[in-house]
């Protein structure tokens, strides 16, 4: 158990991805160029790429954790977290109708 206090330091944010590739050499990750609005554009890393392919990515929006500290995978950075489901095929968690780049989930 966490308490709510350590709850509300992870950040939710709705981001719109601008552009997502295979990252060459990885047999999981996705690249994705993601715009959060007034916090700028994030490079971010997704180990899903068994299920997905860049191009449907491409032009959507999904939730993300934005202020984890950034990792490197495979010599890329990756400077956040896309969030979806831990079943068989991981599903995108996504808002239910488009709203601005960086809004904040609460």
């Amino acid at each position: 158990m966490i308490t709510i206090e350590e709850f509300l330091r992870v950040e939710l944010r709705v981001g719109t991805v601008l552009e997502a590739e295979e990252v060459p050499g990885s047999e999981k990750l996705i690249k994705q160029i993601v715009d959060f609005g007034e916090l700028g554009k994030r490079q971010i890393l997704s180990g899903i790429k068994k299920w997905y392919k860049p191009a449907q990515l491409v032009g959507k929006q999904f939730i993300y954790v934005v202020n984890l500290e950034p990792r490197m995978m495979m010599g890329l950075e990756s400077q956040g977290m896309l969030l979806a489901t831990d079943t068989g095929k991981p599903i995108i968690l996504k808002p239910s109708k488009k709203v601005p780049a960086g809004a904040k989930i609460r």
